[in-house]
């Protein structure tokens, strides 16, 4: 059954209490699988000629009313706050935006951790401070209809006047849809109340639409701060997009180094990433890959650590067990389901191979644009930052850092634990390089018409 086809037989409209055909299909609608697409990154120098631009690229974005229709295509928009002040947003209306978006992900470096060589001087020019003032993004099933949907968008662009394109990145992956280190990606998606759309078997219970969904409860019974007035702010949700260049060939070297044959690398790379390369967790599969495990939608997250106290099964440093800990005994007590987010991550550049060394990573691009959805998105990556990658003192390991997106300045280590004695592999690096991003707004079809119709003036 194919990931659509799954969301459909779990849609009970009865049960759907938001407003779906004001919300952005992009923000619970899946990409499809096999995927292609494009983001791009614009820059507006004149206000009413992005304005012009906003309103008939609106016309072109689905809601979330027909995120079980078979589309071909679809196109997301998000803002960044310097894009909102070039289309000259009412000055009150930005000033109740949340600090860490009125600042930019760049100025946010210190809070997020990005120094040394993930630091804002080393990213794309598309990145820079103040230079992506809007994201666009088209998901496609191939590349015929991403094509059609492409040129669609960029017939309004070159109508247009005062915006320039800044920036252009294609990305796709075939059914397996796995990341630049061959895992499948983006399989742990909470199930969000109020969508009609049920949890799967044994996933976590539905997360309160609040989450994700601005205006809505939160998990605390009232809504998140919201940007003013109700017409910009509600329906939207915020997205944090961050670039990554993927060192495959030196996460191989890594792995060859510290295992024993075919076997015993595969074991090493599942451990520290919590899976194996289809997709089937540790807790399910703790010896050997499962490949009909990794590819169900209804087993592949129907599992939690209560069995698994020690991480004999899956290591607490495990990067998947890191950023969703789960039922896990936490050593600083954290409500883990308002760090719950709607994944949207796309892959580029070559498919991982075997052979793959560091020699190879500077002569190929991979990679990963690690994108998600959340109505407390800039606190959310600022944690998960500052205590759940870059840190280890949460689960009892001090300093040791997320084994495949923490930065390691010098080199690091990753602890399993075993019976009787633990085992620590150390020289672990840098695998993921961040080149970019920004903190973004994702408004509701009906702010998109606000700003674009300069209701204010």
């Amino acid at each position: 059954m194919s990931m659509l086809s799954d969301f459909t037989a779990r849609l009970r409209r009865e049960h759907v209490t938001l407003a779906l055909d004001d919300i952005q299909a992009l923000i619970l609608r899946s990409r499809p699988e096999p995927y292609v697409g494009i983001h791009a990154m614009l820059h507006i120098d004149d206000a009413a000629g992005g304005r012009d631009l906003l309103g008939r690229i609106a016309a072109h974005i689905p809601s979330a009313a027909g995120w079980t229709d078979e589309r071909e295509a679809w196109m997301g928009i998000a803002l960044s706050f310097e894009g909102l002040k070039a289309l000259e947003v009412p000055e009150a209306s930005l000033a109740s935006f949340p600090l860490p978006f009125q600042q930019g992900m760049a100025r946010r470096a210190e809070q997020l951790r990005d120094v040394g060589e993930n630091a804002p001087e080393h990213w794309d020019e598309a990145f820079r401070p103040g230079t992506c003032h809007v994201a666009l993004t088209i998901y496609a099933r191939d590349d015929a209809a991403l094509e059609v949907a492409l040129a669609r968008a960029m017939t309004e662009l070159e109508r247009s006047h005062g915006v320039t394109l800044v920036g252009r990145h294609a990305f796709g992956a075939d059914a397996d849809a796995k990341n630049p280190f061959g895992f499948r990606d983006s399989i742990s998606q909470p199930a969000i109340a109020g969508s009609g759309v049920a949890p799967l078997p044994g996933q976590e219970r539905s997360i309160a639409a609040g989450e994700f969904i601005l205006g809505e409860n939160s998990e605390t019974g009232a809504p998140v701060a919201m940007p003013d007035p109700l017409e910009l702010g509600r329906n939207g949700s915020f997205v944090v997009l961050r670039k990554y260049e993927s060192r495959a060939g030196a996460f191989n070297d890594f792995v060859r180094a510290h295992a024993d044959g075919e076997a015993g690398e595969e074991l090493l790379a599942a451990k520290m990433v919590g899976r194996w390369r289809s997709g089937a967790p540790l807790p399910l599969a703790p010896d050997h890959d499962d490949a009909a495990l990794g590819a169900d939608p209804a087993r592949n997250n129907g599992f939690d650590f209560s069995r698994d106290p020690r991480g004999l099964a899956c290591p607490h440093a495990a990067h998947m067990r890191r950023l969703n800990p789960r039922d896990s005994h936490l050593t600083i007590l954290t409500d883990v389901n308002i760090h719950r987010i709607i994944r949207r991550s796309s892959t580029f550049g070559p498919k991982w191979r075997r052979d793959l060394t560091a020699s190879d990573d500077a002569a190929q691009e991979r990679g990963i644009f690690f994108i998600f959805i959340s109505a407390r998105a800039y606190d959310t990556i600022e944690f998960f930052q500052q205590e759940w990658i870059n840190r280890g003192n949460f689960i009892d390991l001090a300093e040791e850092r997320d084994p495949i997106v923490g930065l390691h300045e010098t080199a690091g280590s990753f602890t399993m634990p075993q019976s009787p004695v633990r085992r620590r592999v150390d020289g672990i690096t840098t695998f993921n390089r961040l080149r970019g991003g920004e903190y973004l707004f994702m408004p509701s079809l009906t702010a998109l018409r606000w700003i674009a119709g300069a209701a204010w003036r």
